[in-house]
């Protein structure tokens, strides 16, 4: 194939692969599911034959402040709303009012929600199992008589009643007069209404709604507040996960934009030609649009953390044009360079793939494959053109001052001061969290930080125990039961404590006469969670395979997480049962703690990646071994810079592997043998400080994962332009002739 049927071939089958995203657009998502893989979460999504939902929360106080629960009208009002808000009837308060004969407002169609769990709703059932209407009632004396001694916690109370006791220890605040839901409190009484100034709404959207918006609660919860006299915003870590999203979403579009104009801007300074300028964008922007499109056709799932990527591919594809255009060394000394230069990038960067973090290895795979075909795009396409428009001028043409000693010693001076910065910086990782993806500062957190310290629900998190067993297996249930009893006596789970009564948060498969899983779940049981949303039977082609437990555990202790973790594995080995610990805290944590002990594994794996790939492409041991020491150096530095922005972590982990990448990237163009002349130094200073315009903008945004990305990245070329400049130092070689061709 002609050169320039290959030329044609390939913007045809990137502009082909740019035109699927008419057809089938990226919609990124933001949940833990594409941040890291939970184990016990696929298994049940595998065996589960409930749909999917996810819990998201109200918040719900009076306009004018002062009790809501035992003021009777107040708490018929919200029953009211609640019943509107699922049936359609009042356009100023429902959630899909276009059910409504006479109205159509489908304003929120893309969630789908599923039920809403609700302290008055449950208050409810408890008189109604009594045959008292709360609805119906003009004083609280109405349904609080005949007194109810024990109230809703005693022993004698029945499925509905202890529900009402749940959902009032979970949804009302801590330090609130329970009244007739647990009168054995101190102060309450069986005579009284439980009195609190604001309660939690309890929203689950069901599996339709994973890829809507979520903010879209928000916008209802801010028209409910206009058109009632009632308070209510939207809370809860799901609700965080759609701000981070949408946030992420709207920041990196702002980038996007600004960083083709910078870029172009600073191309054509530095390279003072404003077409070799334009086509390096023109290619840049293509090479994104065929990947987004190549992504789409495989129905990759992509994330807000694939995003960043982007940005990143633009300050990578900068580098052919500087040296192809504005270098001393001929087209193949380029040719090779840039080809060794991409592939121990790709090298370095591709170790994600092999990461047990599903971000990591998401994310590296997209930033592996732009960085293939940014190489393309230069390599095939636009070669020709930058050699064409190449100016050689005489006074930039000699050599750099002679090499002598002080110039020698720069190469292991730099080393030395890598070193010590990777030495000298404190240890430890954060862990996997929603504080990872919002800024410090934001009000979402602040909210959150107040429901912890108030509420028993939202200072805790849902943990999973799936185990395997036969549904119809008398051995197996008593198994069960046991393991559920005893994961009740483990220090994190979360109890409801009454003073006389303890009952840990551990939800799963019981009931009163059963003797296998089967009968007990035909038999059912129900309190407030065990309705299918939580506690599940497990199935493969309509047969039992095994039981996914839901535990409540502190969410505010990492560490107690895979403690949580570890006790359970060791539990249900005692117990002789197979199955896995599972959970956003206790899946998070643990992916921490394995990035912790494994990451200076990985910058080493990488350089020694580097190494290999730097010699096959260079069969030389000398200078592989100089990118690949050079690489690991600035690994190690980045990875302790790290701790000044933003603290280690996970999603800090790609940014020192593409650190290595870019070292490896610039430390190949300074190995060869070659003295540094001044056009190869202002190519090798061009193309950094272009690429830093993209990543200082990336450095900007409030959204954490870029903007600790971009800073890091920007230090990652900065410290690798000034490793190369000090290698290069090291050549004593004589120079190639300069060539156009």
């Amino acid at each position: 194939m002609r050169p320039e049927q290959l030329r044609l071939a390939l913007v045809v089958g990137m502009l082909l692969s740019a035109g699927m995203l008419l057809f089938n657009p990226i919609e990124p998502k933001m949940n833990t599911e594409v941040i890291f893989d939970d184990e016990a979460m696929m298994k049940i999504r595998e065996g589960s034959t409930e749909d999917e939902n996810y819990q998201l929360v109200l918040r719900i106080r009076h306009d004018e402040g002062g009790l809501l629960t035992n003021n009777l009208t107040r708490v018929q009002d919200l029953l009211q709303l609640e019943t509107e808000f699922l049936d359609g009837s009042n356009p100023d308060t429902s959630w899909d009012s276009c059910v409504a004969e006479d109205s159509a407002d489908c304003e929120y169609s893309s969630l789908n929600i599923d039920r809403v769990i609700t302290p008055f709703g449950a208050w409810s059932d408890a008189f109604d199992s009594r045959n008292l209407s709360l609805q119906e009632a003009t004083r609280w004396a109405d349904v609080l008589q005949p007194e109810n001694e024990e109230g809703w916690c005693g022993n004698s109370a029945n499925n509905a009643e202890k529900s009402a006791f749940e959902a009032t220890l979970l949804m009302l605040p801590e330090g609130a007069n329970f009244g007739v839901a647990c009168p054995a409190f101190p102060g309450a009484s069986a005579t009284q209404a439980p009195a609190s100034n604001e309660i939690l709404w309890l929203v689950y959207v069901g599996a339709g709604g994973q890829g809507g918006d979520w903010n879209e609660l928000n916008i209802w919860a801010d028209k409910v507040s206009e058109n009632t006299d009632y308070e209510i915003s939207a809370a809860g870590v799901n609700m965080m996960y759609g701000k981070a999203k949408a946030n992420a979403e709207a920041e990196l579009v702002m980038v996007i934009i600004p960083s083709i104009f910078l870029l172009g801007l600073i191309l054509t300074i530095g390279l003072r030609d404003w077409q070799v300028a334009a086509a390096t964008i023109g290619g840049v922007c293509l090479v994104i649009g065929a990947e987004l499109g190549l992504l789409s056709l495989f129905d990759f799932e992509f994330s807000v953390l694939d995003g960043i990527a982007l940005p990143i591919i633009m300050g990578v594809a900068v580098d052919g044009a500087y040296w192809y255009s504005r270098s001393s060394r001929n087209r193949d000394e380029v040719r090779s360079m840039l080809f060794v230069a991409m592939i121990t990038t790709v090298a370095a960067v591709s170790l994600a793939l092999f990461s047990p973090i599903r971000a990591q290895r998401s994310l590296g795979l997209v930033m592996a494959i732009g960085i293939i075909l940014d190489w393309v795009m230069t390599r095939y396409l636009l070669e020709d053109f930058f050699l064409n428009r190449r100016k050689v001028r005489e006074e930039y043409s000699g050599t750099t001052s002679t090499v002598n000693s002080s110039t020698v010693w720069a190469w292991p001076a730099a080393l030395i001061i890598l070193a010590s910065i990777a030495v000298m910086a404190p240890p430890g990782v954060n862990v996997m969290d929603i504080e990872q993806f919002l800024p410090e500062d934001d009000p979402a957190l602040v909210e959150m930080e107040e429901l912890q310290s108030k509420y028993v629900l939202a200072s805790s998190t849902l943990a999973w125990v799936v185990i395997d067993l036969d549904g119809g297996s008398e051995e197996d249930y008593q198994k069960l039961q046991n393991l559920q009893l005893q994961i009740g006596h483990h220090p994190s789970v979360i109890s409801l404590e009454t003073g006389m009564l303890r009952t840990p948060m551990v939800i799963g498969i019981t009931a009163e006469n059963a003797t296998t899983v089967d009968q007990a779940v035909e038999e059912g049981g129900e309190t407030l969670f065990l309705d299918g949303s939580l506690a599940q039977r497990l199935q493969h082609e309509g047969v039992t395979s095994g039981v996914a437990i839901a535990v409540f555990i502190d969410g505010q202790n990492s560490e107690a997480a895979i403690q949580f973790m570890d006790d359970l594995d060791l539990l249900m080995e005692r117990n002789q049962i197979e199955g896995v610990v599972g959970g956003d805290l206790p899946t998070g944590a643990q992916a921490s703690k394995t990035f912790e002990e494994s990451r200076i594994t990985q910058i080493l794996s990488a350089g020694l990646v580097i190494f290999i790939v730097a010699y096959f492409g260079l069969r030389d041991p000398k200078q592989a071994a100089r990118i690949a020491v050079g690489s690991i150096a600035i690994g190690a530095a980045v990875d302790g810079m790290a701790t000044l922005f933003g603290g280690r972590g996970v999603n800090t982990a790609l940014a020192v592997l593409l650190g290595m990448g870019f070292a490896a990237d610039y430390l190949s163009h300074a190995s060869a043998d070659h003295r540094p002349t001044r056009l190869d130094m202002s190519a090798r200073w061009g193309a950094a400080l272009s690429s830093v315009s993209v990543f200082f903008l990336l450095s900007m945004t409030t959204f954490p994962p870029a903007k600790n990305t971009g800073q890091l990245l920007t230090i990652s070329i900065l410290f690798s332009a000034i490793l190369a400049t000090c290698l290069a130092m090291v050549h004593t070689g004589k120079n190639t002739h300069i060539s156009e061709e």
